[in-house]
């Protein structure tokens, strides 16, 4: 019996198909790639220039936002800065009322979140618990006071009229300057900056004990609440001991400490 012979032509089909099985596997690989690429370019963009998650860790904007609060910001709003292109985008001026989240101006520059109360070129002074702005009292229904909550001179009366009203836990590079920028018994801002206080008014460290917000250091604003935690309820005595009852014990309070009904609420 003679030996079958396999057709030149099937041989070069086969060789054909192995070739582009080999391309669409490399091409495969290469999409998966740059499909990784892209997503992840796309993800440093976002939360470079777009938006930036930012979980609240103090009391001082209650009840506004509370702790364990997590929240979006948005970081384009305030982009435009005055560019020929402001004008085509969405951006805006901050604003009087706006809660922001800024660079803290000391110890290694963390990041806060207050509410805009004062403008460049405003005047602000606080006589027993209220604010007024350029000589109006200010309309602030966000604001909150403790009624228990210890005596605060700069409550009732900001900013100090001499020297030695300068509050002790005041930030010493403000102690040191504030008395440059008052004028008739009011707090000037100056251009390019903002006075920034928080809405829990009784335990808020923000501009009255440590000055001004730079406009280069505010980051973005606040705009939905997308996560909301509240925090273990007793001392670490009346938990149980050791790691797997402690994250027993977590699980099982999980859903109570839940915030659900705070979930995709809009910041103001």
């Amino acid at each position: 019996m003679s030996e079958e012979t396999i057709p030149a032509a099937r041989v070069a089909d086969a060789g054909a198909v192995a070739a582009q099985t080999a391309a669409h596997g490399r091409t495969s690989v290469r999409e998966v790639v740059e499909s990784l690429l892209v997503t992840v370019l796309l993800a440093l963009f976002g939360t470079t220039f777009v938006v930036q998650a930012f979980k609240i860790p103090s009391q001082s904007m209650e009840p506004t936002l509370l702790v364990g609060d997590h929240l979006l910001v948005n970081k384009f709003i305030f982009g435009g800065r005055g560019q020929w292109y402001g004008a085509l985008l969405p951006y805006r001026d901050v604003r009087r009322g706006d809660i922001i989240v800024f660079k803290f101006p000391y110890q290694d520059h963390p990041h806060y979140v207050k509410r805009v109360i004062g403008m460049p070129g405003d005047r602000i002074r606080m006589v027993d618990q209220k604010v007024y702005v350029n000589g109006k009292l200010a309309n602030e229904p966000f604001a909150y006071h403790d009624p228990d909550a210890p005596y605060d001179p700069f409550l009732y009366n900001f900013p100090p009229s001499a020297t030695d009203q300068l509050y002790s836990n005041m930030q010493p590079e403000w102690a040191n300057v504030i008395a440059n920028y008052i004028s008739n018994g009011e707090l000037v801002v100056p251009p390019g900056r903002y006075f920034a206080m928080g809405d829990n008014r009784d335990h808020s460290w923000d501009s009255r004990y440590w000055g001004f917000v730079d406009r280069d250091a505010i980051m973005g604003r606040p705009v939905l609440i997308y996560w909301s935690i509240s925090g273990e309820e007793g001392s670490d005595e009346e938990r149980p001991p050791g790691p797997v009852p402690s994250l027993i014990d977590s699980l099982l309070q999980f859903p109570s400490r839940v915030r659900w009904r705070r979930m995709f609420h809009t910041v103001h």
